[in-house]
């Protein structure tokens, strides 16, 4: 199945914020039971704006006949950036090192249920990452999230895991992925 993809910058998303948030209400809370103050749509809208307040944030949008299927976005990581404060795995000298070109952080991507298993995720994604300049991206995913399949997902998508990290105080311990944006 191929949806349409449409790119969106961080000036254009007034334009998606609510189909953003509707999908996050229905996906995360409906479809998965995910509850709790972290998983909260007032917290999620707080966590978008501070990815979209950042140089060369960026969302893909897929729909199949007008409505809005999926979406993903992301952000690259600054010198300054704290994605990597939060590992609670000691990563090799060098590897967090940002500059703002190196690694892009997929902070999320969301498909809703009528669409999943039909690779629209991996076409959102790929989308995503087809404008990306940075050498590798980056993402956070929750082991146990469909007992563990979610994981194998982004593994069959060419990431592997550099170890464990819990961002804020009420988030799960996720595992931490990385890859090449461009893999060979």
């Amino acid at each position: 199945m191929t949806v349409e993809i449409r790119h969106y910058t961080a000036e254009q998303l007034p334009e998606i914020r609510q189909t953003l948030l509707d999908i996050h209400v229905e996906v995360r809370h409906h479809d998965f039971g995910l509850i709790g103050p972290f998983y909260e749509v007032d917290r999620f809208n707080e966590r978008l704006s501070s990815y979209a307040s950042r140089l060369g944030w960026a969302a893909v949008v897929g729909y199949e006949d007008g409505e809005a299927v999926g979406f993903c976005f992301g952000v690259p990581l600054a010198p300054d950036t704290r994605w990597w404060r939060a590992m609670t795995t000691e990563l090799p000298e060098g590897y967090t090192d940002e500059d703002g070109k190196r690694t892009v952080a997929l902070n999320e991507i969301v498909v809703r249920k009528p669409w999943r298993g039909r690779g629209v995720a991996w076409q959102i994604h790929e989308a995503w990452l087809s404008r990306r300049p940075e050498e590798r991206v980056t993402l956070l995913v929750n082991p146990t999230a469909g007992q563990g399949a979610v994981q194998a997902v982004y593994e069959a998508w060419g990431y592997r895991k550099v170890g464990d990290q819990q961002p804020f105080p009420d988030s799960p311990v996720f595992a931490s992925m990385t890859r090449p944006v461009q893999q060979s």
